[in-house]
């Protein structure tokens, strides 16, 4: 018996923002389109979830305008985060720093840095060379200790987000790019 997506009995604001971001794989999808994955064939490349799956979790993103469908490079189109789903970031990044501190025994896999100094940011967002409070789009994601080495056989969008590149920016991986993908 599938559990019920909603809390009905719960008048909390937390029972609600789970309704919306609290199933498995949403905040994955999430994170990933902080990292610039926007295309549904890289989603599913990245993250190995089952594409009924993805596309019932972008569906509902889409609905609750966390994000929006846009027009892409040729005819598909494209999912990017509203300003709703940008105000998520504190979120995800708090949760992966929980994640780093307490299962990442090789280090955290991406390290987040100031775009303007190159400056390592904590886990707030606030920048160790300058002090600001870097916002989402001056954020630089780079390859951090916990990242394994690149193989052969690795997804195209997981060796694209292994290479420095800014919050929010699309990452387009060429390989992605030939095969054709659903703009579900």
């Amino acid at each position: 018996m599938a559990l019920p997506r909603d809390y009905t009995d719960q008048a909390c604001s937390l029972a609600r923002s789970l309704e919306i971001i609290g199933e498995r794989w949403t905040l994955l999808i999430v994170r990933d389109a902080f990292y610039g994955v926007r295309r549904f064939g890289d989603f599913a490349a990245h993250l190995r979830v089952p594409r009924a799956v993805l596309a019932d979790r972008l569906k509902s993103l889409t609905a609750e305008g966390v994000l929006n469908r846009v027009p892409g490079e040729a005819r598909w189109e494209e999912y990017e985060l509203t300003a709703k789903g940008v105000a998520l970031w504190p979120v995800v990044r708090g949760l992966i720093a929980w994640g780093d501190d307490n299962y990442a025994p090789a280090g955290p896999r991406r390290l987040f840095r100031h775009h303007d100094d190159d400056g390592e940011l904590d886990a707030v967002g606030r920048c160790a060379v300058c002090g600001a409070d870097v916002p989402v789009q001056d954020i630089a994601i780079v390859p951090g200790p916990g990242l394994p080495p690149q193989t052969p056989d690795q997804d195209p969008v997981t060796a694209a987000l292994a290479t420095p590149h800014r919050m929010l920016r699309p990452v387009h991986p060429a390989a992605a790019n030939a095969r054709p993908q659903p703009a579900c």
